[in-house]
Formats: C-alpha cells, structure tokens, sequence
C-alpha cells in the first residue's frame, strides 16, 4: 500500500524525456531505450586511458537528463545511470581491480550539496557487484571546464589539480576510472596520467555520457 501510495505521489519517469514509465519499463521509456543513440565503443581516444566506454552521445534529451542531475538536484537519477552504465561497462572494458571516480572540489561540493560522480561510482559498483574506492584527491577548485571552449584550454585547466591520496592502493592495478560525462577528455585523461605517475598499471575510463565530437 505504502509503495503504491508513493507512486501515485511521485510517479516514475523515464529518465531521458520525463515521459512517465509503464508497469513494465524501467528507467528509460520504450522509445528512449530503443531510439536514443549509443555511443560507439572506441569512437574516442583519450590520452593515458587504455580505453573509453560510455551509454550515450552527449546531446538532446540526454544533455538536458544530466543538467537536471548534477545542477537541479536530481541526485536518483545515479541508480539509473549506474544501472546503465554498469552493463556498458561488461561489454566493452575487462575487469578492473579498482574502481574509482573523478571527484569534485571540496567549494563545489559544498555548494552542489552531493558529488554527482561518486554517487553514479557507488551506484555502479553496486551493479558489478564490486565497491567504489576513492583514490583521487582535487586539491584545486578550477574553472568549471564546461567554461572554456578550445581543448588547449581544458587540458592547462587541469595540470596539477589532482593528487593520488594512497599510491599504494593503486601501484600495479587496472583501474576503472567513471565520470559523468566526457567532452574533450581533459579531466579523465589527466587523473589518468596522475593514476599511472603513482604506479597504477592501466586506466580505463567510462562515463554516462560522451560528445559526439
């Protein structure tokens, strides 16, 4: 009774379009599930990451699902995303022995009120069964990337801002690193060049989403 109260009071929705979900769908309508684009394993190549996976190309309904998640607060979108993300990453990646996160500065952590990525790396860990471990440090509140136009200036934006907190727990590991969502690839590529400094074996990286370009 309890459950059928709280969906009659926030009913489900598809994630993507907001279209409210049948008996039988989960996280996505049937026309989102089927229709919206995926991205293509292999498409982009980051510096310092082996390889990169992510659901979707990083546009329309979906551009507009994340916003909503990391701006406007809707913080449970990361279950669907994990669960998501989570059977993207069994086809495409190999195992990893860590799985881990690019975090967010402690000022936007602060202000956001939750770190959307570690919530989606929680999300999806619990998927593959496995645990997210927090293995990076930002130890600079930069410009938000999404601020900056030219690839040139992302990557400067991001030399040094990011530390290992324990270098033994990553020397000689694959490391799977998530991220919401991959533009140029300058965030991921540099936390995994600052993973493989401090003796990590290989980085992988998978996001929700990633630009088509």
């Amino acid at each position: 009774m309890i459950r059928r109260m709280l969906e009659w009071l926030f009913p489900r929705k598809c994630v993507l379009c907001r279209k409210l979900l049948q008996k039988e769908e989960t996280d996505l309508c049937r026309a989102c599930r089927v229709d919206q684009p995926e991205y293509p394993f292999g498409k982009k190549k980051v510096p310092h990451i082996a390889q990169l996976t992510a659901v979707w190309i990083y546009e329309g309904d979906v551009r507009r699902s994340i916003h909503r998640y990391k701006f406007n607060g809707a913080r449970h979108y990361a279950d669907a995303y994990g669960r998501l993300l989570a059977m993207r990453i069994l086809r495409d990646l190999p195992q990893a022995d860590v799985i881990t996160w690019v975090p967010i500065s402690r000022q936007r952590l602060r202000k956001r009120g939750y770190d959307q990525v570690a919530l989606l790396a929680h999300s999806t860990a619990k998927e593959l069964g496995r645990k997210a471990k927090s293995t990076l440090k930002k130890i600079r509140d930069n410009p938000p990337q999404s601020s900056l136009v030219h690839p040139s200036q992302r990557r400067a934006n991001v030399l040094g801002v990011y530390k290992v907190k324990d270098p033994d727990a990553i020397k000689g590991k694959t490391i799977l690193l998530l991220d919401d969502v991959i533009t140029t690839g300058a965030t991921a590529g540099e936390c995994a060049r600052v993973l493989l400094t401090a003796g990590a074996k290989e980085v992988h990286c998978a996001a929700v989403a990633a630009a088509r370009k």
